[in-house]
């Protein structure tokens, strides 16, 4: 079941929508927003699979929202009465861009190529003690006991192992590696850092020593660091 959310301004439009997920058996859908603004306040509390929304609404267009969720491992799909936004469609990763009138047909070949999409970055996931991660069009086994620690680069992440000289490169956010990693392995302690706590040997001045590479600890993640420390370096 993928759960989704639409945004249109227009509400035929969107009740249209709601019929056609309601018509689809692997849609759930976890709400209907009149503007992007709204589905901001969606994201921040729920977990979404799915978006469906029109491009062309008033303070904050479709595509604009897309751009600043790019980070969110929800896909998208535009619905929209306008063509000439398909190829910039794609630069944010569209699953597909349906053009009004859009009829259900149309709507289910859509949803099941969002979820195809979707399976297939599922095999991301953590199994046991190891981790399949996308790099190149290839997946990759990282075994947890031999990761180092994992920065973030913007829309990427870097994963830094001891088998390996230079660091795996995935299209990934940290937030959503930070929900399939085990807690009682790895711990964020930046923004852009997340570490496994079994290799730390040194840290120095607030900053967590691996090799010649120095990991800072930032003060939104100090006191659960430092937690860590009292209970495990005492």
């Amino acid at each position: 079941m993928l759960s989704c959310i639409l945004i249109d301004d227009e509400p035929l439009a969107l009740n249209l929508l709601e019929d056609y997920v309601k018509a689809t058996p692997f849609l759930k859908l976890i709400a209907k927003c009149t503007n992007a603004i709204a589905a901001f306040e969606i994201l921040e509390k729920e977990s979404v699979d799915l978006i469906f929304t029109d491009i062309q609404m008033p303070n904050l267009s479709g595509m604009e929202f897309s751009k600043l969720i790019l980070n969110n491992k929800a896909k998208i799909i535009f619905t929209t009465a306008f063509e000439e936004f398909a190829v910039e469609s794609y630069k944010v990763n569209a699953i597909d861009y349906l053009v009004k009138p859009i009829s259900y047909p149309e709507f289910l070949t859509a949803a099941n190529k969002a979820k195809q999409q979707i399976l297939q970055d599922s095999t991301q996931v953590t199994v046991d003690n190891y981790i399949f991660v996308k790099s190149d069009y290839k997946l990759i086994k990282i075994d947890l006991k031999d990761l180092i620690y994992v920065e973030g680069l913007k829309d990427y992440l870097k994963f830094y192992t001891v088998n390996s000289e230079t660091p795996i490169l995935t299209l990934k956010s940290m937030k959503s590696l930070e929900e399939e990693l085990p807690a009682s392995q790895f711990m964020r302690v930046h923004r852009s850092f997340m570490v496994n706590l079994k290799k730390i040997t040194t840290i120095e001045r607030n900053r967590i020593v691996f090799g010649d590479k120095y990991i800072p600890v930032s003060e939104k993640y100090k006191e659960a660091f430092l937690k860590f420390i009292k209970s495990d370096f005492q």
